[in-house]
């Protein structure tokens, strides 16, 4: 009798187990995009060639190549064609997929030029 008192304790123990996750788990939140923080407008200034080129070689260079070819990491030979100045700015200063961000290796205006250089690939 021991065994059969037992087993159904175990068998309600279960039964309640996956009623609670049935109907007892709070309804899933929508996903969240990530903390973007406030807009940021990029502005629109004239791109120092010479320093995004020296913060690209210093930073880029080994996922993304030498001629902005694509590698380890998308080609960017053409990125202002597919995104915004901004969205540009926050995958540098935030990183996306296996990019780290570079919000704290690079100076606000050092991002901002790099930015505006990488935007005018392919536009």
């Amino acid at each position: 009798m021991h065994k059969w008192f037992m087993a159904g304790l175990i068998c309600v123990a279960c039964l309640v187990g996956v009623g609670l996750l049935v109907w007892g788990m709070p309804p899933k939140e929508e996903a969240a995009h990530e903390d973007e923080g406030p807009a940021f407008e990029v502005p629109v200034v004239p791109a120092d060639a010479a320093m995004a080129e020296a913060a690209y070689k210093s930073n880029c260079l080994a996922c993304h190549g030498d001629q902005l070819q694509g590698g380890f990491g998308p080609a960017l030979d053409a990125v202002g064609a597919s995104l915004s100045r901004e969205e540009i700015y926050q995958i540098i200063s935030k990183g996306r997929g296996n990019m780290p961000g570079f919000g704290g290796r690079l100076s606000e205006d050092e991002i901002v030029n790099l930015t505006n250089w990488l935007a005018e690939m392919g536009s």
